[in-house]
């Protein structure tokens, strides 16, 4: 069986091969120092820079996001590949509706009558509600800022690379030719080689400098314009940013208002009073700060470490305000370092005079 063999074009290939062996000269000899180099106006050197810092944060910056957002790598890779093959992405629970799930079946198992078991089931649904809005704000955020600035990595950012390396090997060609140019002027005055006089191989050379130089300021001007749409670019990823910020301003509201709804719940379950930080009560029920002139200067008389978020760290020798706590404490007086208050043992402390004298 006769097979057709396909048509090459023998001239383009050896001249595709040609050209592209003077390219690997011209480079290997810049690299040695023994070739001149085209370089390019410092405004197009700035601009370049510009893209390139460009590229290398938005890069970060989408990859930290898509890590905040869905910290699990292997769900980011499987979520990327159905991007690709522009599949449904799967739905998946998330931490938060697996552990309402097992409140759930937690509170049914210990009896809904009961107080910790129909407490499960509020805070559980609860849980499931949190799990529903931070998958909304998920979706959300990828389509008001991850996505967009991914689509400018992926397009403009490429065809910028793209375009950059084609100006390179013109101007690795512009830069051939005039190697070409000085040697057949060197040749001047000598013996015709190969049938051509000197005249006709300078003529040739300089025919081949003068189209290589055109296409070289072309290629150059095209990558100027892509290049100076960065600036257009960041204006658009300022946007982004923004919608970004109005999104997880959003969710963090839509999750502190659930969570309210929820202490009202447990709250008109009647139960044992929750646990609140001390520094975290509600304004209403702080006991009075004593104001400056009701506190004395103290000496800390060796340093000591606060035992828990109720007590100051205290150093050696520093000045520190006190006064007694309300109701008084044998072992402890209230302190105030700059804007920092909290308990301070009154074994650590030198007590000089009063604040106010």
């Amino acid at each position: 069986m006769n097979m057709k063999l396909p048509d090459i074009n023998v001239k383009k290939f050896v001249k595709e091969a040609g050209s592209t062996l003077s390219r690997v000269v011209q480079l290997t000899e810049e690299k040695l120092g023994t070739a001149e180099k085209t370089e390019l106006d410092s405004h197009f050197e700035h601009l370049a820079e510009r893209a390139e810092c460009t590229r290398n944060w938005t890069e970060k910056i989408v990859r930290n996001a898509e890590a905040v957002m869905v910290p699990n790598p292997g769900n980011r890779m499987e979520d990327y590949i159905f991007e690709k093959i522009e599949k449904k992405k799967p739905t998946r629970l998330s931490n938060l509706e697996y552990l309402g799930l097992d409140m759930i079946e937690a509170g049914g198992e210990f009896g809904q009558d009961s107080p910790y078991g129909s407490a499960l089931i509020k805070v559980g649904h609860t849980e499931q509600k949190l799990g529903s809005c931070e998958r909304d704000f998920i979706g959300s955020v990828g389509i008001c800022f991850t996505q967009p600035l991914r689509k400018f990595l992926e397009g403009e950012m490429k065809t910028i690379t793209k375009e950059k390396g084609i100006l390179e090997t013109k101007r690795l060609d512009l830069d051939a030719c005039k190697n070409r140019v000085r040697k057949a002027r060197s040749m001047l005055g000598q013996q015709a080689k190969d049938g051509l006089s000197p005249e006709a191989v300078l003529e040739q050379a300089e025919r081949d400098l003068r189209i290589a130089q055109a296409e070289f300021d072309r290629q150059a001007e095209i990558t100027k314009l892509l290049l100076e749409g960065i600036g257009t670019s960041q204006a658009g990823h300022l946007r982004h940013l923004h919608s970004f910020v109005e999104t997880q301003a959003r969710y963090y509201k839509q999750c502190g208002q659930i969570m309210d709804d929820l202490q009202k719940e447990l709250a008109s379950l009647g139960g044992p009073t929750p646990y609140i930080p001390v520094g975290l009560e509600p304004e209403q029920n702080q006991p009075k700060v004593p104001g400056n002139d009701e506190m004395k200067r103290a000496r800390v008389l060796c340093s000591y470490d606060a035992k828990d978020h109720t007590e100051l760290n205290l150093t050696a020798n520093e000045i520190i305000l006190v006064a007694e706590c309300s109701p008084p404490h044998s072992d402890y007086m209230y302190g105030k370092q700059g804007l920092l208050k909290g308990l301070v043992p009154r074994a650590f402390l030198e007590i000089i005079d009063d604040a106010n004298e």
